[in-house]
């Protein structure tokens, strides 16, 4: 009992607010960066699906060269593309270290996770709604916006919350170039110190907010499931029609 005592004597955990400014930098570090991914991602998501062949509107070049620029962003381990941005953060905020020059690598290597889990959630659903959307006349726009999106809103949702959830572990990682947050508390005190209370602490609240963040995310998509309510409540392509006529 005592050594555990010493234990935290030893620490900075109770001695100052090095914590709760740690927290508030990382949910800064997290949601700032989501707020542009989703605006963002989620048309780049669109945009791949109705551009491939088979889509909507399928234009071959640009598809092409939209899924090169993703799949070269998302191919780059995330200390990498910091390093690599450095730059444009220096440009953008007028510094390349800090938690707000790290919130410029944290949107734009998520932006190309988050378009393709958009894509991949398009293209799971039932191509017979798309196809009776077409016989009632809908145009491209209706689709999108009335039967596509809709449809995969389940599945979007469960993207966001894997996106969510990957800003958290990102945001732990913008400590080594100085960005704050709890990454930042673990290695300045908990590695580099050895304060091993501010260390566990940093690994239990990262846990946590990840946990929130995935129970949240799960009860809106079970919310928002339609196969689900279809099941329940026999809706068919009927029920698809009328929608886009009204």
């Amino acid at each position: 009992m005592n050594a555990f005592t010493e234990w935290l004597d030893d620490s900075i955990l109770f001695t100052t607010d090095a914590v709760p400014v740690a927290v508030g930098q990382t949910l800064q570090l997290v949601f700032v960066p989501f707020f542009f991914v989703v605006l963002l991602g989620i048309p780049l998501g669109v945009l791949l699906y109705v551009t491939a062949p088979g889509g909507l509107a399928p234009i071959r070049w640009l598809n092409s060269s939209l899924g090169v620029v993703v799949n070269v962003t998302r191919s780059l381990p995330f200390l990498v593309l910091v390093i690599a941005l450095w730059p444009l953060g220096r440009l953008l905020v007028g510094s390349s270290l800090g938690t707000v020059a790290a919130m410029v690598p944290l949107t734009i290597g998520t932006i190309p996770f988050l378009a393709r889990l958009v894509e991949s959630s398009l293209r799971e659903v039932d191509s017979g709604k798309i196809d009776a959307a077409r016989v009632v006349g809908a145009t491209r726009w209706q689709i999108i916006t009335k039967t596509l999106l809709p449809e995969a809103i389940s599945g979007i949702i469960a993207g966001l919350t894997i996106t969510i959830i990957a800003l958290l572990g990102f945001s732990a990682l913008a400590g080594v170039i100085g960005g704050g947050g709890l990454g930042d508390l673990a290695i300045r005190y908990g590695a580099r110190s050895y304060d091993g209370p501010v260390l566990w602490s940093t690994v239990l609240l990262l846990i946590v907010f990840a946990q929130i963040f995935q129970v949240v995310g799960d009860y809106f998509a079970r919310k928002t499931d339609h196969r689900a309510r279809r099941s329940a409540g026999g809706a068919g392509d009927a029920g698809e029609a009328q929608r886009l006529s009204a």
